[in-house]
């Protein structure tokens, strides 16, 4: 008799914090295959959704990471983290399926472990981006916006620091686009312009990316009866 393989999967881990070994569950890759991505990589699956899996949570002392995170915490970042956290910790255990609102809750919970660490900037804004996200898939557009926001301000501290390059066309494209979505319209055109008119970015795909939301923005610009900038009217001719 042929077994149905399950989608989840276990995989021990060791908390940066505390170095307790636990048990966390993942997505195989098998299942992994999205149906559809929005413009800002926002992914859908038919079964379970492998961001609601991202997030390891020690049920010992309640600290969250992803794989990005480091793998272990400096004796101020265990300070910090033990004074202000770990001691209100009640233990619970994570593993298993996810839910949405837990997935929402390791996310918060990882956002607010990367923030009390004082861990990069550009780990803060994806905990942001992917709360938002969750938001979305819930269909909660007030939520959504508010950390869609505060993903913005994040990776733009994010391209202060790092600055420009071959290697940051996503981060553009993606600075352009989240200034598209919360109505920064005339923000997305200078981000999307940087990507386009560059001659060190040579990354296709996120040329093309901006050249598309570019042709889009500029229709809603034009819905909305707005004035374009003087580089939207030559563009895409």
């Amino acid at each position: 008799m042929l077994t149905t393989l399950e989608p989840l999967y276990s995989i021990s881990v060791s908390c940066s914090f505390c170095e307790h070994e636990f048990m966390t569950s993942r997505v195989r890759p098998s299942f992994k295959k999205s149906i559809r991505t929005d413009s800002d990589f926002c992914a859908y699956y038919k079964n379970e959704n492998p961001d609601f899996y991202v997030v390891r949570v020690c049920p010992k002392c309640g600290f969250a990471s992803t794989e990005n995170s480091a793998d272990r915490l400096n004796d101020a970042q265990k300070k910090t983290f033990e004074g202000k956290m770990s001691r209100r910790w009640i233990e619970r255990d994570f593993a298993g399926h996810r839910e949405w609102e837990t997935a929402l809750e390791t996310y918060k919970l990882a956002l607010l472990c990367a923030q009390t660490i004082g861990d990069t900037e550009r780990i803060i804004a994806s905990h942001l981006q992917h709360i938002a996200w969750l938001y979305r898939y819930k269909g909660d557009y007030e939520q959504e916006q508010r950390f869609l926001k505060y993903c913005l301000d994040s990776y733009i501290r994010v391209y202060e620091v790092e600055g420009v390059g071959a290697n940051n066309a996503r981060l553009l494209y993606l600075i352009g686009e989240l200034n598209r979505r919360v109505g920064h319209f005339h923000e997305a055109v200078k981000w999307f312009s940087r990507v386009i008119n560059d001659k060190n970015i040579i990354d296709a795909a996120m040329i093309r990316a901006s050249r598309e939301q570019w042709a889009l923005l500029r229709e809603q610009m034009m819905a909305k009866e707005m004035e374009l900038p003087e580089q939207m009217n030559a563009a895409l001719e």
